[in-house]
């Protein structure tokens, strides 16, 4: 064998060592990936959009605005089901952002009485919208069809990405008394209240004393807010009064980072992640606005209380959504 005929011969054989060892790696990557079951329900029913319990003729996902958090790892396999529940009028379905299928299969209507299945892999690490994209899409966003999907990376908490002490959901969003008409919805009139997670100044006790609830955390805690603008067609200037985001996670993804922000700019429709850090020596608290005047004014307020007593339970686990 001469040098030439070697020297191939060893190249091979790299190559096909190489293409092993990465076949490996891959199976035992996609051995650690779950493949996670979510079954989601259409339903059409009235709810509750304030404090004083004024009710709203919505459609929506297991009957609240907004639909339920999905929360998995980068990598995992969504494993999805929607029901259309046979008492329902109208067709519905489901376009989750995180998802990399096909417009005019995954995410068709369905009708009612019938279902849907699919699956996805959760490929990029974030936190994305959900909604449904049935026609009228605008109409069925703005009766309250969307939630959040948070797809955690995969490789964990970092430098560059903390452990949060507590975590908080907000979901921001327009209500539309009459949502049938479609002129309206198109040129942005009509509208009367913002939504945070379903109700008008749902979580602000300052401007409204039949506010019950409130975000908590304690003094120097690291308090992360999941963030999904709903609305469907204004942008968000999300605001701390009295903090600064001490990080800003374009779309989620620990890769994008911005330091010391006063006021980050949410597209409609895109989600975004907020570290808040309080000082550690004092109690103090924050509001949580859309620095659009006119949405603040109408109910995108929250405030974040930090004090010592804070309840221990708040913004972990499963009460990351306040109901």
């Amino acid at each position: 064998m001469n040098f030439f005929s070697r020297s191939k011969s060893l190249t091979r054989g790299v190559l096909f060592s190489m293409n092993l060892l990465a076949g490996l790696a891959l199976t035992a990557q996609l051995a650690q990936a779950e493949v996670v079951p979510v079954n989601i329900h259409a339903v059409e029913n009235t709810v509750e959009v304030d404090n004083k319990g004024t009710q709203y003729a919505s459609w929506n996902f297991d009957g609240t605005i907004p639909g339920p958090v999905v929360r998995v790892k980068e990598g995992d396999v969504v494993d999805f089901t929607l029901i259309n529940d046979k008492t329902n009028q109208k067709s519905h379905s489901m376009d989750f952002h995180a998802a990399i299928v096909d417009v005019l299969n995954e995410f068709s209507p369905v009708k009612p009485g019938e279902s849907k299945h699919y699956k996805f892999e959760a490929k990029y690490p974030g936190v994305f919208m959900y909604h449904c994209g049935a026609e009228s899409m605008a109409e069925h966003i703005a009766r309250g069809m969307f939630g959040i999907i948070i797809v955690d990376p995969k490789q964990g908490y970092n430098e560059a990405y903390p452990r949060p002490d507590r975590e908080y959901v907000l979901v921001q969003s327009q209500l539309f008394p009459n949502a049938s008409d479609h002129h309206a919805l198109m040129e942005n009139t009509g509208w009367t209240n913002a939504l945070i997670n379903g109700k008008v100044f749902h979580y602000d006790p300052v401007h409204d004393p039949n506010a019950t609830l409130a975000l908590q955390a304690k003094p120097g805690e690291r308090v992360r807010l999941y963030f999904v603008n709903a609305n469907i067609n204004m942008p968000v200037a999300l605001h701390p009064i009295a903090g600064i985001w001490e990080r800003v996670y374009p779309n989620g993804n620990p890769k994008n980072v911005l330091y010391g922000m006063a006021t980050y700019n949410v597209a409609v429709s895109e989600a975004s992640t907020f570290d808040i850090v309080s000082p550690a020596d004092h109690a103090t608290n924050n509001a949580i606005v859309d620095h659009t005047m006119g949405a603040a004014h109408r109910g995108a307020i929250t405030v974040l209380m930090n004090t010592p007593d804070a309840d221990p339970e708040a913004g972990k686990g499963t009460h990351i959504l306040l109901r």
